[in-house]
C-alpha cells in the first residue's frame, strides 16, 4: 500500500510535496496488527492494566519524496483492553507563548493520568490540554488525533 501511494504521489508531484504516513491494518480476530511508518510521528500503545508506552518503530522516507522506495512492516499485538493514539507533530510541537512546545512528555502525561479513558475522552482530554497549554493561541500546524481501542475478537 505504502509503496504504490508513494508512486503515485511521485509521479504527479509537480510541486515537490511529501506527506509523512503512519499506516496500521488490523485483523480484528487476531488482534494483530501491520503497520508501515513513513516519517510520521511515533504511536503511543497502551497494553491491558498497563500505561501509555511510544512504540519507537522504524521510520520509512516520507511519502513523494522519492520512487521506488520499500517501506518496512512491523506488527503490532493488540490485546483486548489495548489503546493506540496517534497523531501529527501539531500536537507534540504545539508552541507557548514563549515558544516551548507540547512535547512528547506531556502527551504521555495527559495520557497516563487516566490511561483507562474511552477513546472519545482521550481525544477530548487531549484537545482540552494543548489548547490550555498554548493558551488558545492559532496553531501554525495541523492538529490530528486518533484514538482506537481494541476490545477483542469480533464474535
Amino acid at each position: 500500500v505504502m509503496y504504490d501511494i508513494n508512486t503515485a504521489i511521485c509521479n504527479k508531484n509537480v510541486e515537490d510535496m511529501f506527506v509523512t504516513v503512519w499506516l496500521g491494518i488490523i485483523d480484528l480476530t487476531a488482534g494483530k496488527m501491520t503497520c508501515a511508518n513513513a516519517g510520521h510521528e511515533y504511536p503511543i500503545l497502551k497494553k491491558p492494566g498497563e500505561q501509555y508506552e511510544i512504540v519507537r518503530d522504524k521510520h520509512d522516507l516520507v511519502l513523494g519524496a522519492m520512487k521506488n522506495l520499500e517501506y518496512h512492516e512491523y506488527e503490532i499485538s493488540m490485546e483486548p483492553g489495548s489503546s493506540l493514539f496517534l497523531y501529527t507533530d501539531g500536537l507534540s510541537e504545539a508552541i507557548y507563548s514563549d515558544n516551548r512546545m507540547f512535547g512528547i512528555n506531556r502527551i504521555l502525561e495527559n495520557l497516563n493520568t487516566d490511561p483507562g479513558r474511552s477513546p472519545e475522552e482521550t481525544l477530548l482530554n487531549m484537545k482540552e490540554a494543548v489548547v490550555g497549554y498554548t493558551g488558545g493561541m492559532e496553531p501554525f500546524d495541523d492538529l490530528t488525533m486518533m484514538s482506537f481501542a481494541y476490545y477483542g475478537p469480533m464474535l
